[in-house]
């Protein structure tokens, strides 16, 4: 899976990441038809600062407007819980869409995996200046890739040079004739390594931002060998669980979605139509993006993440250490990006997307404070994009009076 970033309209930049390729927002070149109008709507609360449900209504139906087929949000602050969504659950049907139905959050998984190699750390499991190498001898070999000279924080800041394999086969699902070829791929992530180290490094470690899906993956299988389970069991024991996550998954090669859920879309790169791709397995995607989840759930972890509740101060330090990423306004740490919002707050977010799924993201500084968006057109248009950063910057600086 790939993506691209794109924030409000005074960002640009594109990135990679499993099953995205935006953001905030992919830039594509035609918008899907417009959807139906709004038709769901959270408890009557009020935010503390203005930003209520009137509001965030308001700025659902500009994204669905923008040509988005159906989009739920939630935003929780200290002065209450609100969601709401607009559009459709169906093509072409008026179906309401559930205000905490289950979505795949493609990318967000990849701040699960850096929470836990955090954790690791402070543990005395591993060091982030740990090479490559060290934990996983001779699989980063080869046509001027050296796992000796890649660290783990190399892999959990994007900083790696690694070629992004993954984004090769997310690009072939773009069409419908790719989807109903690849919708059940399985592939073990160390054949996706070996894909990537086939290529050329795109630079010299440490040196220079690229996303790339393949430091995830080999994030997931240094976990696996710091801690003898699977990065999908330390992810549930560790923060699913004691998070009470229930309406978190770890899917694997399942294609299902847990109900309820809406029906999930792409526009065809070659026919500009939309086919629906609700049928999908990720498990090939992996610690790069396979997690299920509801907006609930995702508020709950980002505003534990933030709030401390995670990782120690010192820890927690460490993951909102970033480097540019050549987007105005944007820098990346470990596992999550750093924005200023234009009322002068700081937020953190990780988004995601996967063939079907884009979501949006962001939590203030002090944890208390976040926003989830998941829209259901895939890759979307610069416009929605627009709109959906519109709403999370409206959102939290309307019930975040203070950075």
């Amino acid at each position: 899976m790939v993506g691209s970033i794109e924030s409000a309209g005074r960002q640009r930049m594109i990135m990679k990441s499993v099953g995205w390729r935006r953001f905030h927002a992919v830039v594509a070149s035609a918008a899907v038809a417009a959807s139906v109008g709004a038709l769901a709507v959270g408890p009557a609360q009020a935010s503390s600062s203005g930003y209520d449900r009137a509001a965030l209504q308001a700025d659902l139906d500009a994204i669905r407007d923008a040509g988005t087929l159906g989009v739920q949000a939630r935003v929780v602050s200290p002065g209450g819980d609100l969601a709401a969504a607009s559009g459709t659950a169906v093509r072409g049907r008026s179906v309401p869409i559930p205000l905490d139905g289950h979505f795949r959050m493609g990318s967000n998984t990849k701040t699960f995996v850096a929470a836990v190699m955090l954790q690791l750390e402070a543990e005395g499991r591993l060091s982030l200046d740990d090479s490559v190498e060290r934990w996983l001898p001779g699989l980063v070999r080869g046509n001027g890739n050296n796992g000796r000279a890649i660290t783990i924080r190399h892999l959990l800041q994007h900083t790696s040079g690694l070629y992004d394999s993954v984004g090769d086969i997310e690009k072939k699902m773009r069409t419908e004739r790719g989807y109903r070829t690849y919708r059940f791929l399985r592939m073990n992530p160390r054949r996706l390594v070996a894909l990537s180290v086939a290529h050329r490094p795109l630079f010299a470690p440490g040196s220079r931002w690229s996303y790339s899906n393949i430091n995830y993956l080999l994030a997931g299988l240094v976990i696996e060998r710091a801690t003898g389970n699977s990065w999908r069991k330390e992810v549930k024991r560790r923060i699913i669980t004691p998070l009470r996550l229930r309406n978190t998954t770890l899917p694997g090669d399942s294609p299902l979605l847990p109900t309820p859920h809406v029906q999930s879309y792409t526009q065809d790169a070659e026919t500009s139509r939309p086919f629906r791709v609700t049928l999908l397995s990720l498990g090939w995607a992996g610690a790069a993006g396979e997690a299920v989840t509801t907006t609930g759930d995702l508020s709950r972890f980002w505003r534990a993440l933030l709030g401390g509740k995670l990782l120690s101060p010192q820890q927690l330090k460490k993951m909102m250490t970033t480097v540019p990423i050549g987007a105005p306004g944007r820098e990346f740490g470990l596992g999550l990006a750093k924005q200023q919002l234009s009322c002068g707050v700081t937020a953190w977010s990780h988004p995601g997307g996967t063939p079907g799924f884009i979501t949006d993201n962001a939590v203030t500084q002090d944890g208390r404070t976040s926003v989830i968006v998941s829209r259901t057109t895939y890759p979307g248009t610069r416009e929605q994009g627009q709109a959906t950063a519109r709403l999370i910057d409206n959102a939290l600086c309307g019930t975040s009076p203070t950075d």
